[in-house]
């Protein structure tokens, strides 16, 4: 079965460098799993180990994921580095 990606009637290309990508992760012989979408600037949860249920902002610095964490009344925010494995949507 062929489908084609798109917004309402209209389909939309898939970047080449992204479909390569995947077929690179596939043939690559190490595990590949289906994962939530999160992206920078997105607000996470962190869902494991020591920081659990923590909620912040993700940022990549350097191919690094970083969470945010913002003190809003004292305009002060603290950042730490996070597997890609802890984090997930927040509640």
């Amino acid at each position: 079965m062929v489908q084609v990606v798109g917004a309402g009637k209209h389909p939309c290309p898939i970047a080449d460098a992204e479909i390569a990508a995947i077929q690179r992760m596939l043939c690559s012989g190490n595990e590949v799993e289906p994962w939530p979408y999160l992206q920078a600037g997105q607000k996470v949860r962190i869902l494991d180990g020591p920081l659990f249920g923590i909620e912040g902002i993700l940022v990549e610095v350097k191919n690094r994921r970083r969470l945010v964490v913002s003190v809003h009344l004292l305009q002060r925010s603290v950042a730490v580095e996070v597997d890609r494995d802890c984090i997930g949507p927040p509640r």
